[in-house]
C-alpha cells in the first residue's frame, strides 16, 4: 500500500514493507518504488524495506522547478525523519545513487552505509549532457512515449529483450506513468549534477558498488570509479542496467551480505 509523508512541503509517496535494520531503495530515471516489486520480496523477511517515488516520479509530487540531487536528497531525508528511521542504508539505482551521493555528502552520519546500484559519481560528460538537453527538447515538442520507448529497451541487456518482454513492458508502463514536466526537470537536474566520486573515496562508511557486464548506460569501469578499503564492488554476469528486474535474486543476495551481518 502506497503511503505519503509531506517534507519540505513535498509529497513523497513511498511503501514499507518488512521489518529489521531499515533499507532505502531509490529507483533510477521514469521509474518508481514500482522497479523494486521482484527484489522486496527477497528481502523483506530480514529487512525493513522502504521505497520512495522520487519527486516528479510515481505517485509524488512534481514541483515546477529543475530538480537537483541536492532537493531529491532533502525529499529523502524529510522521509527518513518522519519514519525515524535509525541508520539506515541508503541504495540508489541509477538516478536514485546520485541522490544516494548528495545524501552521503550532506549527512554523513546518518547512514550506515550506501550504495549505487548500476550508477555513478561521476557527472555527465559533454556528450550525455548535450542528450539530456535533446531529450528534454523532445518531451516538451512530443511528450513522453517516443522518449520513454526509446529509453527503455537500452536498460536491458540486448539478450533480454525477447526473454524478459514482460519486464520490459512494465518498465515502459512505469515510464509512462511519469509526468512530463517531471521527467524533464529531473533530466536538467542529472545533466548538471557535480562530479561526487570523492563522497566515495572520503566516506568512513561500508560502500557497496553493483554494476551489471551487460549495462549500455553505465558501464562498469563508470560504477567502479573508486576502488578504496571500504568499498564492495559486486559485478552480475549478464545483467544490462536493470538487474533489479534481470537478476532479483543475484542482487539480493549481494545487498544481503552487505547490510548484513557487515553492517
Amino acid at each position: 500500500m502506497t503511503k505519503t509523508v509531506n517534507p519540505n512541503g513535498i509529497q513523497i509517496a513511498y511503501k514499507e514493507r518488512g521489518s529489521g535494520k531499515p533499507i532505502v531503495l531509490l529507483h533510477g530515471f521514469c521509474g518508481s518504488s514500482a522497479y523494486w516489486d521482484d527484489l522486496v520480496p527477497l528481502l523483506e523477511k530480514d529487512f525493513r524495506v522502504i521505497t520512495p517515488d522520487l519527486r516528479g516520479h510515481g505517485h509524488s509530487s512534481v514541483p515546477d522547478q529543475p530538480y537537483t540531487m541536492e532537493n531529491m536528497a532533502e525529499d529523502i531525508r524529510g522521509l527518513c525523519e518522519s519514519l525515524q528511521l535509525q541508520a539506515p542504508v541508503l541504495l540508489g539505482h541509477s538516478l536514485g545513487g546520485y541522490v544516494t551521493l548528495a545524501f552521503a555528502e550532506r549527512y554523513p552520519d546518518y547512514l550506515i552505509g550506501f550504495g549505487l546500484i548500476h550508477s555513478t559519481g561521476l557527472p555527465d560528460d559533454e556528450t550525455a549532457k548535450s542528450n539530456r538537453s535533446k531529450g528534454i527538447e523532445q518531451i516538451k515538442e512530443k511528450s513522453i512515449q517516443p522518449f520513454i520507448d526509446n529509453l527503455i529497451p537500452k536498460l536491458f541487456a540486448p539478450g533480454h529483450l525477447n526473454s524478459m518482454k514482460a519486464q520490459v513492458d512494465k518498465a515502459k508502463q512505469i515510464g509512462l506513468s511519469t509526468a512530463p514536466e517531471g521527467a524533464i526537470h529531473t533530466l536538467e537536474g542529472m545533466r548538471d549534477r557535480k562530479d561526487r566520486t570523492s563522497v566515495i573515496m572520503t566516506t568512513n562508511k561500508p560502500v557497496l558498488l553493483v554494476a551489471g557486464s551487460e549495462d549500455q548506460v553505465i558501464s562498469p569501469d563508470k560504477v567502479f570509479s573508486a576502488d578504496e578499503q571500504l568499498v564492495k564492488a559486486e559485478l552480475i554476469e549478464g545483467a544490462g542496467h536493470m538487474s533489479m528486474y534481470e537478476a532479483p535474486d543475484k542482487l539480493a543476495e549481494i545487498i544481503r551480505s552487505f547490510v548484513n551481518p557487515a553492517l
